[in-house]
């Protein structure tokens, strides 16, 4: 007579490690994407305009001024009698280049004023100026 041995476990597949390997994979798409966003200039408190719009063009260039008054340019603070002549010099023979004001909405009229007559200065910049939606 024969004993019967030990039944047989079925064949099992262990997801948990399955579950961990996903994770790591979605941690890194989404660390990914937030380096992917584009930041154009420093964050500043953007006026709210009803007719505005998305410029299209190759080349962008950002003067920020924020709400002290401190103005920069790509990111870089710059003094406004250097703007022009730092603003040429990333022009160069580019003609169609979009100089994009970000102004904080606490900034003297004045002060952007000042701004865009210096932008203006630079042949083959075209103006625009940053605003929301509301």
């Amino acid at each position: 007579m024969r004993l019967q041995d030990e039944p047989e476990i079925p064949a099992q597949i262990n997801i948990v490690p399955m579950i961990d390997v996903v994770f790591a994979i979605l941690t890194f798409f989404i660390m990914s994407t937030l380096f992917l966003t584009r930041s154009e200039g420093l964050p500043v408190n953007l006026p709210k305009a009803a007719t505005a719009k998305q410029q299209q063009v190759p080349t962008k260039i950002t003067v920020t001024v924020d709400d002290k008054g401190q103005i920069s340019l790509n990111r870089k603070p710059v003094a406004i009698d250097n703007l022009t002549q730092q603003v040429k010099a990333l022009v160069g023979s580019n003609s169609e280049v979009l100089v994009i004001i970000n102004a904080d909405e606490k900034v003297g009229y004045g002060e952007v004023v000042t701004v865009m007559d210096r932008v203006r200065q630079v042949e083959g910049a075209k103006l625009a100026i940053a605003t929301q939606k509301p």
